[in-house]
């Protein structure tokens, strides 16, 4: 069963942890397919837990969830957006999302549009990584090194255009918890 629409297409955030988007891409190794389940946060467009393995199962995405509750603490009344795909209708994923506090939301049905920040996020990642790499000469694990070192470059080096100054993710964040940074 599907849940409401909670974003309409407004992917701004007044602050960390209000509302994070998610979803899930493949890349095709030469050992087989290796999927990423990324959850990306409005606010700073941070990558701030994420998932990989061979399958495309809901348990992927529930160790999404699971990976942003252990980094960051309780998302008590955050909005977790993403589209309507069977595993984030499946009842494992809803029982990871409820007792950590989030509230779900889903696109409509066939309207990549409205998780269009995640689907650049996608883009982002694809052009400037694995579209260079020789994915059919590399294992599923070593692919899985790369994205997991370029997510962490994209968090805390790359500019981001749409954070004020341009600024990393995570540095955004930072000068935010800090008050440095009006929101």
């Amino acid at each position: 069963m599907a849940s409401e629409d909670l974003v309409r297409r407004d992917f701004s955030a007044d602050a960390p942890n209000e509302k994070l988007l998610t979803d899930i891409t493949e890349m095709k190794c030469r050992d087989g397919k290796l999927y990423l389940c990324p959850v990306l946060d409005c606010f700073d467009a941070a990558i701030v837990g994420f998932s990989m393995d061979t399958n495309m199962k809901a348990t992927l995405c529930a160790g999404a969830l699971n990976s942003v509750v252990g980094r960051w603490g309780s998302m008590k009344g955050c909005i977790l957006h993403s589209d309507r795909g069977s595993q984030f209708t499946s009842h494992l994923y809803r029982e990871t999302l409820e007792p950590k506090g989030f509230r779900q939301s889903m696109g409509r049905t066939g309207t990549c549009a409205d998780n269009a920040r995640m689907e650049s996020f996608f883009a982002t990642l694809k052009k400037e990584l694995i579209y260079r790499l020789p994915l059919y000469k590399l294992t599923r694990e070593e692919v899985r090194i790369y994205i997991f070192e370029w997510i962490a470059y994209y968090n805390r080096k790359r500019r981001h255009t749409a954070n004020e100054n341009s600024l990393p993710p995570l540095i955004k964040r930072e000068l935010y918890s800090r008050g440095a940074l009006a929101a």
